[in-house]
C-alpha cells in the first residue's frame, strides 16, 4: 500500500502541494469565525438529577443574573469625602451601558413604618450627597444598625464594605463585556488612587472576562514560544535554516487548519482549546524529525534522492499513521466524557492531528523532491558524537545489565504504587488559578469578609399552596437559616425570612433588636403592611439573589425596574424570588466557600441531613452553582478515567494489529504505564490533587509516549525479517536507528510541554508540568526497558511477530521502478561523489 501512496505523492507532487495550498486558505478563511468563550460550560449530562433539580430551579425561582462585586477595608471609610465619592463612583458606574443594577451600603434602602397609611415606607437610606459630617454620621447609624446588609454589603466587625453590580446578559455575550469591565476598573481606579485603598474585585463578569483574555494572550505566547524553541532544537539537529523554516511552516499550515475547524463547527476558544494550536506544534513537529532522519539516512546510503523520499515513505509511513493514531486516541477518548468543553475539545484535536499527519505526508517528500539534496553539513547530525555515544552506553546497559534494569524498574513500581495511595481528588471553582493570581486572592478577601460568593440553594416544598407563609412553617424555615448559619463556611441566608424580619423591625420603628420573626399578635398587622407597600421610582431597589444581584427579581432582595406609580405590593415581588407563585415552595439562598469538591460532598450530605430532621415530611433540595459544580467535576473525573482506559485498551488494539501477538502488546505497553505510574506517585507525594486539568495528562502523555515505541518497534519488526529472527542483533540495529529520532522527539517534546508551565493558569501549569515529566520517563523506559525487555523475550514469540509484518523489508535494488526517477543534476552527482 505504501508503494502505491510514494508513487502517486511522487508523480502527482505538484498537484498535491496546490491542493495543500488552497485547503490551507480556505480554512485560514474559517479562522474570523472564531470567538472566545465568556460561558462556563456544563459538566454534567442533561439527565443528571442534579442537573435536573437546577433546571426545575431556575425555572421555578428564575435565572440569576450575572453579579460582578467589589469591596475594600476601610476604618475610615465614613468620612464625609469618601462616602461622597463612593456614592459617586456607583452613579458613574450604573450609568454604564450594559449595567441593569447596582447595591452597596449607600445605595440601599431602608422600610419606614408609616402609620397613617398603615403601609411601610422605602426610603434611600444616603442621598446623591451628603452635606456634613453630622449627617453622615446619622446616616451611618441607621444603616450599620440594619441587620439585614450586614455580612451582605458590610461586615462591621473588619470595616469591609462591598459594592455588588449585575451586568445585562446581553452585554455579557458579546464583545461589549470587555470594554464595559475596562470601563468599570478605570472608574474604581479613581477612588482606591485617591484614597490609597486596594480595590478586591469577584464575580462572573469580571474572572470570565480576565481569564479569556489572558486565555487570548497566553496562547499567542505560546503559539510563539513553542515555534521558538521547537526551531531551536530543530536547527540544533540539523543544522540548516532551510529545514527548520520548512518544518515550520508544515506545522504552521497544520495550526491554520485547526483554528479554521474551530471557525467552521463554531467551537469557541476555551482554556483547553487555546492549548490546542501550541499543542499541534510540539505534537507535530516529530512527524518532521521521524521523516526527515530517515530522508537524510536512506539519502546518505545510497545517493539517489527520489528513492530515498519513496523510501521514506513506504519504511515509516505506517508507522507514522499507527503513532498519530495513538496519539489522536489519547484526546479523542474525550468525547466520551459528555462535558461539552471536553468533547469538543477531543474532536478539534483528532481533526487536527489526522490533519497534521496528512500534512506532513503529502509536504516533506514533494516538497523535499524539489529542494537541493541534503548536504554533509545538514546529514551531520547522523553521526551526532553526544548521542551515540548516549546510544551506546544504553546499548551496553541493555546487553549485560539488564537484570538491574529490572531492579530499578521494579523499585520504580512499588514506590510508585505506595505514591498513588497518597493521591488525593479535590477540585476547586478557581482550579486553574495559581495561588499568587489576583483573582484568588480576591476570591479569599470575599470568603473571609463575606461568607464567599457561591451559591448554595435550598428548596423545601410543602406539598400545598400558600403554606409558605404559615407562621410555623416561617420558624422552620428560621430554625434552619439558624442551623446552617453556625456553619462558618456558610453565610445567613437571603430568603423570606430575612424580609419578614426587615420587615418586623422597620414595623417596631427601626429597633435592631426586633429583626426577627413576627410573633402571632404581629404577624397579621404586619402583613398588611406589606402588602398596602408600594414599589418607588425606576431601578432602585437592590439585593441579592443567588449570591448574585437580579434586576428581574424584585422587591427589598432584587434590583427592579418599574414605573413611579407601580402599586404592587411588596410582598408579591419577594415570592417572585424567594417563594413559588402559588406559595408552596420556599427558598433560601445561601452562600459557601471555595472549599472543593470533596467538603461540597460533605456539606451537601450535612445540610440534608438537617434538612430531614426540620422538614420530615416536605420534599427538600439542596442545588445551586456550588452543587453543580462540585458534581460536575465528579462526573469529569470519573470519566477521565474512564476514557483513560479506553484509550490505553484503543492503543493495544492497534499494537495487536500492528504485531499480530498478545505478549507483545504486553510488552509495547509496559514502558508506557511505567512512566504513568511514576508521575502518578510523584502527584501523590508532592499532594498535586487528581482533578479535571491533572487527569488530562495521563491520557494525553500515554498517546503521545507510545509513538517512540511504535516507531521503534517498527524498525525492529523490519530487523528480526533481515536478520532471520536474531533478536539480539535486531534490538541493536534497531537502537541505532531509531533511538536517534526517539532522543530528539522526546527532547522536543519535554521542552515543548515545559512551555506550558509559564502559564498563569495552574491546570495549564500542571498539564505542561506533568506530562514533561511522564514523557522523559516514557523516553528512558523506551530507549532502556523495552530493548531489555525484547532481548529477554523467546524466539517463539518473535517468530509469531515476523510472520505477518506490518512493515514489509525492501530489497536495496528492486523496491522502485528505476526508470521513474528523476536524472540526477550535475550539483547532485558532484555532491554525491
Amino acid at each position: 500500500m505504501w508503494t502505491k501512496i510514494a508513487g502517486i505523492l511522487l508523480r502527482n507532487r505538484i498537484a498535491f502541494i496546490i491542493g495543500i495550498i488552497l485547503c490551507t486558505i480556505i480554512m485560514g478563511l474559517q479562522i474570523p469565525n472564531v470567538r472566545m468563550s465568556y460561558t462556563s460550560a456544563d459538566l454534567l449530562p442533561k439527565k443528571d438529577s442534579a442537573y435536573i433539580d437546577y433546571e426545575n430551579f431556575k425555572t421555578i425561582f428564575g435565572k440569576g443574573s450575572s453579579v460582578m462585586v467589589f469591596g475594600i477595608k476601610d476604618t475610615n471609610f465614613f468620612e464625609l469625602n469618601k462616602v461622597n465619592d463612593w456614592i459617586e463612583m456607583g452613579d458613574s458606574i450604573l450609568a454604564q451601558d450594559g449595567v441593569t443594577a447596582l447595591v452597596s451600603l449607600t445605595h440601599a434602602y431602608n422600610l419606614v413604618k408609616n402609620k397613617e397609611l398603615r403601609k411601610f415606607d422605602i426610603m434611600k437610606l444616603f442621598p446623591h450627597h451628603v452635606d456634613n459630617q453630622q449627617q453622615l454620621d446619622s446616616l451611618k447609624n441607621v444603616a450599620l444598625n440594619l441587620p439585614f446588609y450586614n455580612n451582605l454589603l458590610v461586615n462591621k466587625d473588619s470595616n469591609a464594605y462591598s459594592m455588588m453590580i449585575t451586568v445585562s446578559k446581553d452585554v455579557m455575550n458579546s464583545p461589549k463585556r470587555i470594554a464595559l469591565v475596562n470601563n468599570i476598573l478605570k472608574i474604581t481606579e479613581q477612588y482606591t488612587n485617591k484614597y490609597n485603598v486596594h480595590m478586591h474585585y469577584s464575580g462572573m463578569p469580571y474572572i470570565r472576562v480576565i481569564n479569556a483574555e489572558n486565555t487570548k494572550r497566553e496562547m499567542y505566547l505560546f503559539i510563539a514560544l513553542s515555534l521558538l524553541v521547537t526551531a531551536i532544537i530543530l536547527y540544533l539537529f540539523f543544522k540548516s535554516f532551510r529545514i527548520v523554516g520548512f518544518c515550520v511552516l508544515i506545522i504552521g499550515f497544520s495550526v491554520v487548519w485547526a483554528v479554521g475547524f474551530m471557525g467552521l463547527f463554531r467551537i469557541q476558544i476555551t482554556l483547553l482549546t487555546a492549548m490546542l494550536p501550541p499543542l499541534l506544534i510540539v505534537i507535530g513537529i516529530p512527524n518532521c524529525v521521524y521523516m526527515v532522519n530517515k530522508y537524510h539516512a536512506e539519502y546518505v546510503m545510497h545517493g539517489n534522492k527520489i528513492k530515498a523520499l519513496q523510501r521514506t515513505i513506504q519504511k515509516i509511513g505506517n508507522a507514522t499513521l499507527l503513532s498519530n493514531l495513538t496519539t489522536a486516541a489519547g484526546f479523542t477518548t474525550f468525547v466520551i466524557t459528555s462535558s461539552r468543553i471536553l468533547v469538543e475539545f477531543g474532536f478539534i484535536a483528532f481533526l487536527s492531528i489526522a490533519s497534521e499527519f496528512l500534512i506532513c505526508l503529502i509536504l516533506i517528500p514533494t516538497v523535499f523532491s524539489f529542494l537541493p539534496v541534503p548536504d554533509k553539513k545538514q546529514t551531520k547530525h547522523l553521526n551526532n558524537k553526544f548521542v551515540n555515544s548516549l546510544i551506546n552506553e544504553i546499548l551496553f546497559l541493555v546487553k549485560y545489565r539488564r537484570s538491574r534494569i529490572y531492579y530499578v524498574t521494579a523499585i520504580i513500581l512499588i514506590a510508585g504504587f505506595v505514591g498513588i495511595t497518597y493521591m488525593k481528588t479535590t477540585g476547586y471553582m478557581v482550579d486553574d488559578l495559581k495561588e499568587s493570581d489576583p483573582i484568588r486572592k480576591d476570591l479569599a478577601f470575599f470568603e473571609l469578609n463575606f461568607s464567599g460568593l457561591m451559591p448554595m440553594e435550598v428548596t423545601i416544598d410543602f406539598g400545598k399552596p400558600k403554606r409558605v407563609m404559615e407562621l410555623s412553617n416561617l420558624q422552620k424555615l428560621d430554625k434552619l437559616n439558624k442551623e446552617l448559619s453556625r456553619d462558618p463556611e456558610l453565610s445567613r441566608s437571603i430568603s423570606i425570612i430575612e424580609a419578614a424580619k426587615f420587615a418586623n423591625q422597620a414595623y417596631y420603628n427601626g429597633n435592631p433588636k426586633y429583626y426577627k420573626l413576627p410573633n402571632s399578635m404581629t404577624k397579621n398587622f404586619i402583613l398588611k403592611y406589606i402588602a398596602n407597600t408600594s414599589i418607588p421610582e425606576k431601578n432602585v431597589i437592590s439585593a441579592y439573589d443567588k449570591g448574585n444581584i437580579s434586576k428581574k427579581e424584585s422587591n427589598l432582595t432584587d434590583e427592579i425596574t418599574k414605573p413611579n406609580n407601580a402599586s404592587s405590593s411588596a410582598l408579591t415581588d419577594i415570592s417572585k424570588s424567594f417563594m413559588s407563585k402559588d406559595g408552596q415552595m420556599a427558598r433560601m439562598s445561601f452562600r459557601v466557600n471555595d472549599i472543593g469538591t470533596k467538603k461540597m460532598e460533605v456539606k451537601e450530605a450535612k445540610v440534608y441531613n438537617i434538612l430531614h430532621k426540620i422538614f420530615p415530611n416536605d420534599d427538600v433540595k439542596v442545588t445551586g452553582s456550588s452543587i453543580i459544580f462540585f458534581k460536575g467535576n465528579k462526573y469529569l473525573i470519573k470519566n477521565l478515567f474512564t476514557s483513560l482506559v479506553l484509550a490505553i485498551i484503543l492503543i493495544a488494539g492497534f499494537m495487536a494489529w500492528m504485531f499480530k501477538s498478545k505478549k507483545m502488546v504486553l510488552f509495547s505497553l509496559i514502558p508506557n504505564i511505567v512512566p504513568q505510574i511514576l508521575t502518578a506517585a510523584l502527584m501523590g507525594y508532592f499532594d498535586i490533587p487528581i482533578k479535571a486539568s491533572t487527569i488530562l495528562v495521563f491520557s494525553v502523555a500515554f498517546g503521545i509516549s507510545v509513538d517512540n515505541t511504535i516507531h521503534y518497534l517498527a524498525k525492529y519488526g523490519q530487523e528480526l525479517s533481515s536478520t532471520k529472527m536474531d533478536i539480539k542483533l535486531s534490538v541493536i540495529r534497531a537502537l541505532k536507528e531509531a533511538g536517534q529520532s526517539m532522543i530528539y522527539t522526546s527532547i522536543i517534546l519535554f521542552f515543548g510541554f515545559s512551555i506550558f508551565c509559564l502559564s498563569s493558569f495552574g491546570g495549564t501549569f500542571a498539564l505542561g508540568l506533568l506530562t514533561s515529566i511522564t514523557l522523559f520517563a516514557a523516553m528512558l523506559a523506551n530507549l532502556i526497558l523495552l530493548p531489555s525487555l525484547l532481548l529477554t523475550m523467546n524466539s517463539k514469540i518473535a517468530r509469531k511477530i515476523a510472520q505477518e509484518p506490518m512493515f514489509q523489508i525492501y530489497d536495496e535494488e528492486d523496491d522502485i521502478d528505476l526508470n521513474e526517477l528523476t536524472i540526477r543534476s550535475s550539483s547532485e552527482k558532484k555532491n554525491i561523489e
